[in-house]
């Protein structure tokens, strides 16, 4: 069996996507052309969605000079499905509550992230890994040179020592998002009191939905260890979470991930 592979960066969103792309049914070339449509992609969406160009549809949003109706379908499915995260995060997740106005950047790279896959897999990838800056969409595992699968491994680092993996997750399908200071420091608000969120130190989200999981980790770092309830959902009985106290440094867990049936 043959296997075509590739790994790529992309420099976007003030960031990098870092990719990992394997096929056995096409070649290195045609996944070279499916990154291609993925950067126009990436192209697209920072237009669309940036908050830091004037002319994109978020900034001129928040500027009030359109409505949500007038924009295109992306963000209109952005704007619905951040409502929703919302409602689902009891209002610790809550984009219009920010100096500025709406602002998704709390959900779109989780969402673009599935994106990216959806493209990749269309154009005949079975095996993807999409890391936008700590939010990871899993496709079809990872495939060895031998052609056996394996599931992704993605460690989840002490926020207080970058050196140190605290937590190894194996994921087959679906994706992950992890939120904490790693990257921009403290940058999470508390949409209710307006200042800097002081729930948790870490918090990591796994389930079926990039953007939902991106989302639920940013409400996480809000709420800390009283979020563990949100979970109890049935919109969320496929999504977990892993986090890291800000205050004793201790972790817990709660969803399928940590459960574990008794034996009969």
């Amino acid at each position: 069996m043959s296997i075509a592979r590739g790994a790529y960066e992309i420099q976007t969103w003030g960031t990098i996507v870092y990719i990992e792309a394997a096929s056995t049914t096409i070649d290195r070339a045609a996944i070279d052309a499916a990154i291609e449509d993925v950067k126009s992609f990436v192209t697209d969406v920072d237009n669309a969605f940036s908050t830091y160009k004037e002319n994109s549809f978020i900034s001129r949003l928040r500027r009030n000079e359109i409505e949500i109706g007038q924009c295109p379908k992306d963000v209109q499915e952005v704007w619905d499905a951040c409502q929703n995260a919302k409602y689902l995060s009891n209002g610790a997740f809550d984009p219009w509550a920010v100096k500025g106005g709406f602002d998704p950047s709390g959900y779109v790279k989780g969402w673009a992230a599935d994106h990216i896959a959806h493209i990749l897999t269309q154009e005949g990838c079975g095996h993807i890994q999409v890391n936008a800056a700590g939010d990871l969409t899993l496709r079809g595992g990872n495939i060895l040179d031998s052609g056996e699968i394996e599931p992704w491994k993605i460690g989840v680092v002490n926020p207080e020592n970058r050196a140190e993996i605290l937590r190894i997750f194996e994921i087959l399908e679906g994706a992950i998002a992890t939120s904490g200071t790693y990257e921009r420091g403290a940058h999470i608000t508390d949409p209710f009191t307006g200042v800097i969120a002081i729930g948790a130190k870490s918090a990591t989200v796994l389930g079926p939905d990039g953007g939902l999981t991106d989302a639920l980790a940013t409400a996480l770092m809000v709420t800390g260890d009283e979020g563990a309830d949100l979970f109890g959902q049935p919109e969320l009985a496929q999504y977990s979470a892993w986090c890291i106290d800000r205050h004793d440094g201790g972790a817990w867990g709660v969803g399928p991930e940590f459960f574990t049936p008794n034996a009969e």
